[in-house]
């Protein structure tokens, strides 16, 4: 009887121990995708390659800037002399791509005011950033693509 109380405990522990070892949370999940995208966000310079505002191709007002996105939650846009400052962060609501935001905020008057928005992610490579804001109603979605320079 003794024997098999100490087999019935030892695949107990064992079954224990394998359940707190290979389990791990959503909020682990999330950290690490929204990690791994922040550091690649974070790595180079970027440029605009595709911006579609409201149904309309506005790419060639946007494609002469370059962007970095800081670790601070600064974003700099730079567009030969002329440099302007922009707020940029990433939340995420659940454990894959298509629940995480890529925040961005300029508080200017010009072209970069109309990239002030929460974007969702279509996809995400090391190169290449696919963004989409689902405008609901009759109004068309907008488009947002970066590409690292």
């Amino acid at each position: 009887m003794k024997k098999i109380n100490l087999i019935t405990n030892i695949l107990l522990a064992l079954l224990v121990n394998f359940s707190i070892t290979s389990c791990s949370t959503d909020d682990e999940n999330d950290t690490t995708l929204k990690e791994n995208i922040e550091n690649n966000t974070q790595t180079g310079t970027w440029r605009i390659t595709k911006f579609i505002d409201s149904g309309i191709d506005k790419t060639t007002d946007l494609s002469s800037y370059t962007f970095t996105f800081n670790n601070s939650g600064a974003l700099g846009a730079f567009e030969g002399t002329n440099n302007f400052n922009g707020l940029w962060n990433i939340i995420s609501y659940g454990s894959d791509l298509n629940d995480i935001e890529l925040n961005i905020v300029f508080n200017l008057v010009n072209n970069l005011d109309e990239l002030t928005d929460d974007w969702d992610f279509i996809s995400q490579t090391s190169n290449k950033i696919e963004l989409i804001d689902i405008s609901g109603g009759d109004e068309p979605d907008d488009y947002l693509t970066f590409e690292r320079n």
